[in-house]
């Protein structure tokens, strides 16, 4: 049987009984470092026999075969270094080899850094969308193609590109957009942010440290905002102000994204 199994994001009283039990009684432990994994047991003060796997980016596609032949009669146990397998983590290759060839598949759920951030964040949870870690390159068209997304979005981020991102998506998104940023959940230095992206990117524009997660309201729906502030960049312009700088200005004073209502204008234009 192949267990994934969601470990402690940071409080280690997160981890469940049934968690614990299933670590202890092992056959092989399934893990993306192998040296996080057994300093999670030492801490939780978990024995166990089982033979530890490293199943990372880099060799979880190697493993595979070795791994699923021993889940055949063995309790093989696939663990991330912290939450949930599989969640911007590794573990597909496995759980997708795994169902192909009929290998008996089970859960322990546990915390997840994602939906905790976003049971908090205050915004809509009846829909919502997993980004996970936002791009390091062509971050502007990645979030181009994000700017219609109605659904609450959840992404993952160093902390020393906190800020630049949380511009980013103010740029693109318009700045007045509701955001929460919530950093070393159930660490002991714990930090919930509420606000706008442009708040949000002002508070956090200094040293950064820890696991981050942002939650972005999704797009407005569409209204006739738009063409009053259309209308606003028309009147600047003619008074010689430059289009871009006109569009920035009643971007940001109404949280329309600067580049739809650049779009907008030209096309009013034309």
């Amino acid at each position: 049987m192949l267990i994934l199994a969601a470990t402690p994001i940071g409080n280690l009283g997160d981890a469940s009984p049934r968690l614990m039990e299933t670590l202890h009684t092992a056959d092989i432990i399934v893990a993306e470092d192998t040296r996080v994994a057994k300093s999670l047991l030492r801490a939780l003060k978990i024995t166990t026999a089982a033979t530890f796997v490293s199943a990372n980016e880099h060799t979880e596609s190697q493993v595979t075969r070795e791994v699923l032949n021993a889940a055949k009669d063995l309790t093989v146990v696939v663990v991330s270094d912290a939450g949930m397998p599989l969640v911007s983590d590794p573990g597909y290759v496995l759980v997708s080899a795994a169902r192909e060839q009929g290998i008996p598949i089970s859960v322990i759920p546990g915390p997840s850094a994602g939906v905790s951030a976003l049971a908090v964040s205050g915004l809509p949870t009846d829909r919502f969308v997993h980004e996970g870690f936002v791009p390091k390159k062509g971050r502007t068209g990645y979030l181009e193609g994000l700017a219609e997304e109605k659904r609450t979005m959840v992404f993952f981020e160093s902390p020393h590109r906190l800020a630049s991102t949380l511009r980013d998506m103010a740029d693109v998104w318009g700045a007045k957009r509701a955001a929460c940023v919530a950093r070393e959940i159930t660490k002991l230095f714990e930090e919930i942010a509420w606000g706008t992206l442009e708040e949000l990117a002002d508070r956090f524009s200094g040293v950064v440290k820890g696991e981050i997660v942002i939650v972005v309201a999704g797009a407005p729906a569409a209204s006739t905002d738009m063409a009053a502030a259309v209308l606003e960049v028309t009147e600047l312009v003619g008074r010689g102000v430059q289009l871009s700088l006109a569009c920035a200005t009643v971007a940001k004073r109404t949280g329309i994204s600067k580049r739809e209502l650049y779009q907008a204008s030209l096309d009013a234009s034309a």
